[in-house]
């Protein structure tokens, strides 16, 4: 050993210890091995100080016929005592999160508090030569008056230790505690840290998580469900409020197949008639869009079966009109049409249905015509090496044909019935002279047209190939040099 260490034993042992708290605060997190690895070195070359000078952890401390290095001594050794227990905890902790990751955490926090009574308890029997039989009968009862004193906290505790055992939950499932929904973000000894949608913190006590009703979205890991309440008129027709929710529920191309999705009346009041829609989505992160996407579907398919949702007060419902004139009112389109042309332009409308799966218009083919979707589900298909997909539905308002009336070319894909359509047709002759006199229908046209062929183009292209980097720094990175 060195002879300043063996001339300024305690002075080192100090310094090693300033050493080692500099060391873990200034390595990155990112570097845990490291970390460790200096901490361990650390404790090692501390150790062999101590004991190289006489100062035995597992005796009193030397130097009794000086007070101050005596005290100096016992500082020391009660200091390697505590040092090993954080030693011992951290590695333990590395162990423990190789091998069940974060959801050990509480477990590696009520290990190190173990390992640190443990460690008190042999600092103050070893080094401070005190009956130890006595000091845990002492301690004993206050065990019992500062339990009694943290009751909650060590409910929270031991509900913690159940949470983790049980596992109803891990880190970043999506649940709901007694109605607070949010990601999982932490869970220690005291409670567990929810990130809320709102991006809010919610603290749920594991004492109350533990008796809660819990709910997790993110178990199965491949579906996640989904509802949407619809208070609807009293007079509507049950049956038809149900199939004009079925066809939404089939023009929301990001809802599941497999469970199948289902409509399901809920309550009935003398106001209105509440109906639920419920599905499952794959991701947990299309919750949101495909519930407004379901919604908005559900009013527009309401609308064209003529029935309203309970917020428009049925006292102010316009005089009844035709079909042909309802749906010019709906289009986003033809709304800005004045009420005078509507009624001119609605009596020049065919209505037209369709069973589901016949041909509406063919890819290549160039429409002389242009329909108008009252109701039911279309959908388009296109063709991607060779083969058909269907990239997207179509629901009421939206209008099939644009491409022919604008600039005389083909469809660019299939458009048919994926479930009973009605449709109103508009001939050419008659639309041409319409938008050439109105400017701004013809501009929204225009603006459909170009976004339609975008993403057609967009997924019927392959994506450009990425040329991989070859060189000398590639091939070390590829090694993990």
């Amino acid at each position: 050993m060195p002879s300043f260490i063996a001339d300024h034993p305690m002075l080192c042992a100090m310094a090693l210890i300033l050493i080692d708290i500099a060391v873990w605060r200034l390595i990155s997190p990112s570097l845990a091995n490291w970390k460790l690895a200096a901490r361990l070195v650390i404790f090692a070359v501390f150790s062999a100080v101590l004991f190289n000078d006489g100062m035995n952890p597992m005796q009193a401390a030397p130097y009794a016929d000086d007070t101050t290095l005596h005290l100096a001594a016992t500082a020391l050794q009660i200091g390697w005592w505590l040092f090993a227990a954080r030693t011992l905890t951290v590695l333990l902790g590395a162990v423990m999160m190789q091998r069940v990751g974060h959801t050990g955490r509480l477990l590696q926090d009520l290990m190190g508090a173990v390992i640190f009574l443990i460690a008190i308890i042999a600092a103050m029997a070893y080094v401070l030569d005190l009956p130890v039989k006595g000091v845990l009968a002492t301690s004993g009862a206050v065990a019992i008056i500062v339990g009694l004193a943290l009751q909650s906290t060590l409910s929270d505790v031991f509900s913690g230790i159940v949470l983790n055992t049980t596992k109803p939950y891990q880190i970043d499932d999506w649940i709901s505690i007694d109605g607070t929904e949010g990601r999982v973000t932490d869970i220690d000894w005291r409670a567990t840290r929810l990130q809320t949608s709102q991006g809010s913190l919610a603290v749920i006590p594991n004492s109350l998580a533990a008796k809660a009703k819990i709910i997790n979205f993110s178990r199965p890991t491949d579906m996640f469900g989904l509802a949407v309440s619809l208070q609807v008129s009293p007079h509507a027709r049950p049956q038809t409020v149900i199939e004009a929710l079925e066809r939404a529920m089939q023009g929301c191309r990001p809802l599941l197949a497999q469970p199948a999705p289902s409509v399901a009346f809920k309550a009935s009041t003398s106001g209105g008639v509440e109906y639920e829609i419920s599905g499952f989505v794959p991701a947990m992160g299309l919750k949101r869009e495909t519930r407004n996407l379901l919604y908005d579907l559900a009013y527009r398919h309401l609308q064209a079966a003529g029935v309203g949702l309970l917020s428009a007060t049925e006292g102010s419902t316009p005089p009844a009109v035709s079909g042909a004139r309802a749906l010019l009112e709906r289009s986003s389109i033809f709304s800005t049409l004045r009420q005078e042309e509507k009624d001119t332009f609605s009596q020049n409308m065919t209505l037209h249905t369709y069973r589901a799966g016949e041909m509406i218009l063919a890819a290549g083919e160039v429409s002389d015509h242009l329909f108008i979707i009252e109701s039911g589900v279309v959908s388009v298909l296109l063709i991607k090496d060779g083969h058909k997909f269907e990239a997207g539905r179509m629901g009421p308002g939206e209008v099939i044909g644009e491409s022919g009336i604008l600039s005389d070319q083909a469809a660019l894909a299939d458009f048919s019935a994926r479930t009973y359509c009605t449709l109103y047709r508009i001939e050419n002759e008659y639309l041409k002279p319409c938008l050439d006199a109105r400017h701004d229908i013809g501009e929204a046209m225009k603006a459909l047209l170009d976004f339609r062929r975008h993403a057609a183009q967009a997924l019927t292209e392959d994506a450009p190939v990425v040329p991989v980097k070859k060189g000398f720094i590639q091939w070390l990175r590829n090694r993990g040099l």
